[in-house]
């Protein structure tokens, strides 16, 4: 799915439209994500999976699965929220906070209120923001978010750490993913012992590719006159669309007023 992602990038329906507009978009969502009640942020998440799914026709399995990966992290956070332990004697100061419950030993084990409430707030909020960043990255190339970034202000060091990161993780997917090929392929995983052992094969040998691929950059970079400066051409052919930035400056507008209408 990682190259795939890359693929959609160049490839989907707003492929062509302004940088500088989706940056926009995705921005001031993002930042009412943070200042919204959950209503406004799961408006945001549906508006977003919208604009991703049926505006850019990215593959709503590819979206599914880039969902899916984020719901397992938020999963795992909801056991350390949502339950809580007190000592017995203590039982009587919770009552207000206790849904339900269990004894072991001297401890009661239960459900916490505020801690659900929690729980589905961070799920919401987690869901917008999320949102607003896969509709970046499934719809901007990397390299041409880069160097609008730096038609921005950014620093050009930043903006080159970050190409080199960019290229370093296809490189370190690529390189693992090939040796768990191999390794499978002589049934390295086949036991708990073997699996260890061949796990600890392949952190060892793409620590060793990873050094390698970075030499032969290093030296390929050197060989065309590197003067500390990636300079990377990508085409600036760009159709605003009207129809597209009505649509998002109605959306942003409607959502702040109902932000301001439920603290009103």
């Amino acid at each position: 799915m990682k190259i795939q992602i890359d693929t959609l990038a160049y490839t989907n329906n707003l492929r062509w439209l302004p940088v500088r507009h989706k940056l926009m978009l995705a921005t001031t969502l993002f930042v009412i994500t943070y200042f919204s009640h959950p209503t406004v942020q799961i408006l945001i998440a549906l508006w977003m999976s919208i604009w991703i799914v049926v505006y850019a026709r990215i593959p709503i399995k590819t979206y599914s699965r880039l969902i899916y990966v984020a719901f397992l992290f938020w999963l795992t956070s909801v056991p350390a929220l949502a339950f809580n332990a007190v000592d017995i004697s203590n039982l009587a100061s919770i009552q207000a906070d206790l849904l339900t419950g269990f004894k072991i030993g001297s401890y009661y084990i239960y459900i916490s209120h505020k801690g659900i409430i929690q729980v589905v707030t961070i799920l919401t909020r987690a869901a917008s923001a999320l949102s607003c960043l896969y509709f970046i990255m499934l719809t901007v190339p990397f390299v041409e978010l880069l160097q609008t970034l730096r038609k921005l202000g950014f620093p050009q060091l930043l903006t080159e750490l970050l190409l080199l990161m960019y290229r370093f993780i296809f490189v370190l997917l690529n390189t693992a993913s090939e040796l768990w090929t191999a390794q499978q392929a002589r049934f390295g995983y086949r036991t708990f012992n073997s699996s260890m052992k061949s796990l600890a094969l392949l952190i060892g040998q793409l620590f060793q590719r990873t050094i390698e691929n970075y030499r032969q950059i290093s030296l390929s970079v050197e060989s065309r006159g590197f003067n500390g400066e990636f300079r990377v051409w990508y085409p600036e052919r760009y159709k605003p669309s009207k129809r597209y930035s009505l649509e998002a400056i109605f959306g942003c507008t409607l959502l702040i007023l109902l932000e301001i209408f439920h603290n009103a």
